[in-house]
Formats: structure tokens, sequence, C-alpha cells
């Protein structure tokens, strides 16, 4: 978790295969965590699917 209240928060950053990279989204890591297995092979939109997917299990705990 970011120390302060205006920290950063942690993000997912991604290399796609032409070799652009940027960050895909940050998260709450007190909610939800990754790992970088569970992105390869991912198109953009099913990795931003997995975060929705993940805040969704998270909320409904």
């Amino acid at each position: 978790m970011p120390e302060g209240m205006f920290d950063k928060m942690p993000s997912v950053s991604v290399t796609l295969s032409n070799g652009e990279s940027f960050d895909l989204f940050e998260y709450y890591p007190d909610e939800i965590s990754f790992s970088e297995s569970e992105f390869i092979g991912l198109t953009v939109a099913e990795a931003r699917n997995l975060k929705t997917q993940k805040d969704f299990i998270y909320i409904q705990s």
C-alpha cells in the first residue's frame, strides 16, 4: 500500500508484441493482486477485463 494518501498506487505496466510499453491500470493492493504470468498472451482488452473480474469478485466477498 502507498504510505500516504497522495502516493502513487501500484500499476500494471505492459509491453506489447510491437514493443510499445505503457501503464495499463492502477489497483488497490490490499484488495486484489496480480502475477506477471496472468497477462501473458492477453490482449489489452482482456487484461483490463481481468482487473474488472478481480474487482467484481472482491466486491462480492
